[in-house]
């Protein structure tokens, strides 16, 4: 069982900045890709970025691309995503998820999920 947890989350204004933690524990994390995820009220769950296990590959969704930065520290444990240039329609509630395989754009392809943490972005 590799549980995660995500924390960072918040309200801010258009243009301001969130940095989100995941934080798994269990001695596979090292191995494994990790991503997030995000979902809005009404909406299916969209991916937003992934990273290969060593942190040498990254994906980004395009509706993030050049603001968003996936990272990750394999002797802290800890997977974030800094948050810049935040708009609107980035509002939603941001999932975790850590999978066996290799990096991913569907939810399908993750083991292990977070229970999300709320990300609000007011105009």
């Amino acid at each position: 069982q590799v549980p995660l947890v995500e924390s960072g989350g918040g309200s801010v204004q258009a243009g301001d900045s969130l940095r989100l933690s995941c934080a798994p524990s269990g001695r596979t994390f090292s191995i494994l890709a990790m991503a997030w995820f995000r979902q809005a009220p009404g909406k299916e769950r969209e991916f937003v970025a992934a990273i290969n296990w060593n942190g040498a590959r990254t994906y980004y969704a395009d509706s993030v691309k050049g603001r968003f930065t996936i990272s990750r520290d394999n002797v802290k444990h800890t997977v974030d995503l800094q948050m810049n240039s935040l708009k609107p329609e980035d509002t939603a509630v941001y999932y975790c998820a850590a999978g066996l395989g290799s990096p991913s754009y569907t939810t399908g392809n993750y083991n292990y999920w977070g229970q999300g943490t709320q990300v609000t972005v007011s105009s």
